[in-house]
């Protein structure tokens, strides 16, 4: 039996989870780190295969992975060679999904300042993505190319209890799609071996709650908007 305290703590875990778009440096011990992925992996999954695996960047290994990513993200021409393996969005977008992808972009934008006509100002910040966040830790997950859609599924729930698990030591966290487009160049720096597929990044760290982007609240639809009971 979970008593009331303990029920509340977790549900004040889940419900601060947010993600943090600006970091200190303030370094994270490795006891940490792996203390965090060692109750991640906890999560479910088939035939409990545990289909994830994890490259913990920090110090030089991270500045000089952003450093090659950020200048092809910067490149033009250098950018539009570097292509997702996998459509982490749809192809076609329709509400409400487009409504909100849309709100929350501007909603960031607003607060940076970015007007909708500062390509160069967005361009800079989708690139903070590359820099971790200015965190000390920079999470690189991969799967092996011969697990299918089930995989995926367990693996979403092991992200979910890393960032659970960050949050109840205090630290935050940035899941981080914009990484896929560069595997490319993650799998020379990380030396990733040929059969594994980069699933996202993530940033971890302390959050610098002076800068104005962590201040974004992003909104969650009710659950009558989601759920339906049958008696």
């Amino acid at each position: 039996m979970i008593s009331n305290s303990v029920q509340e703590t977790v549900d004040q875990v889940i419900r601060s989870r947010r993600s943090l778009r600006a970091f200190l440096d303030t370094p994270v011990a490795q006891e940490d780190i792996r203390a965090i992925l060692d109750i991640a992996a906890r999560a479910p999954s088939g035939t409990n295969t545990q289909p994830w695996k994890v490259y913990v960047v920090t110090g030089h290994t991270l500045q000089k992975l952003s450093s090659k990513i950020l200048a092809a993200h910067n490149n033009p021409d250098s950018a539009k060679s570097h292509i997702e393996e996998y459509k982490y969005y749809p192809v076609e977008w329709h509400s409400p999904y487009i409504d909100r992808r849309r709100k929350v972009g501007w909603d960031l934008y607003s607060l940076l300042g970015l007007g909708r006509e500062n390509k160069a100002g967005m361009h800079a910040q989708h690139g903070r993505n590359y820099q971790f966040f200015d965190a000390p830790v920079g999470l690189i997950f991969t799967i092996d190319r011969v697990m299918e859609q089930g995989s995926w599924l367990d693996y979403g729930m092991f992200l979910q209890n890393i960032m659970l698990a960050a949050r109840a030591r205090g630290l935050d966290t940035c899941p981080q799609a914009a990484f896929t487009q560069f595997h490319r160049i993650i799998a020379e720096e990380l030396s990733l071996p040929e059969q594994e597929m980069v699933v996202c990044g993530m940033s971890l760290g302390f959050a610098d709650m002076s800068k104005i982007e962590n201040s974004l609240q992003t909104e969650r639809a009710e659950v009558n908007a989601f759920a339906k009971f049958f008696d």
